[in-house]
């Protein structure tokens, strides 16, 4: 699969999304593929007829096109869509198998989370982590406690400019610049490399950042998370 951009690691994990519905499928695709461009995605949603429920066949053929690639994570929406990934799952061989991960997390939290974290290179565990964590980061996202300061970690404290605050695109992209390097970095005393904490913050054009980065690549990460802030994310 693609890299992330010229610091980035290479995308390895694809993501099918599996759904009652063709078109609650084919949207959280299209959400999750805006937030993490190089990721390939694919949804498996509704009948083999166009109608409500799942198909063993498009779950199966969006798996093995992806397989061809790299790894997999597969994310559903209710059980016996779940049934169905597991069925196309025990029909692969054991190579094959050893590739895919079924995750368990919310289907359109856990695909933007995920996809986000694939973004950054993360491996097909890795992935299915971050889904499964999905809905409890974005539940309490404000609520989280500082972490404690490291030693050697630097901050610096910047503004919003964009006009739309930091919503959903700003937050990708922020979560896959702070995924690039090698330091724990967070914005507001939560984890910058969570695109659903980071929109949990809801915060708007005007309001403060502080980013904490520390790590043997902390001084990078500011500069280039502060370069995208100030250009406002390449918004107005």
């Amino acid at each position: 699969m693609s890299p992330d951009g010229a610091h980035g690691r290479a995308v390895r994990t694809g993501i099918v999304v599996v759904s009652h519905s063709a078109r609650l499928a084919d949207g959280v695709v299209e959400v999750a593929a805006q937030m993490a461009p190089d990721v390939v995605l694919r949804a498996a949603g509704g009948t083999d007829e166009g109608g409500i429920g799942t198909s063993f066949t498009k779950v199966e053929e969006a798996v093995l096109e992806l397989l061809g690639a790299g790894e997999v994570v597969v994310l559903t929406d209710l059980g016996s869509a779940t049934m169905t990934a597991e069925s196309v799952l025990e029909m692969l061989d054991d190579d094959d198998r050893e590739r895919v991960t079924l995750a368990d997390g919310p289907l359109v939290e856990g695909t933007v989370a995920g996809a986000v974290a694939a973004q950054g290179g993360a491996d097909a565990a890795a992935v299915a982590r971050t889904a499964a964590a999905a809905a409890a980061s974005f539940a309490h996202a404000g609520e989280a406690p500082p972490p404690e300061p490291a030693d050697g970690g630097r901050t610096v404290v910047l503004t919003l400019r964009n006009s739309v605050g930091l919503h959903a695109r700003p937050a990708a992209l922020l979560a896959r610049l702070a995924s690039r390097y090698d330091a724990e970095v967070s914005v507001n005393d939560v984890d910058a490399t969570s695109v659903l904490a980071l929109m949990g913050l809801g915060l708007g054009q005007g309001e403060e950042l502080r980013v904490r980065a520390d790590g043997p690549d902390a001084d990078d990460a500011l500069a280039e998370i502060t370069k995208v802030v100030e250009d406002g994310f390449g918004e107005e």
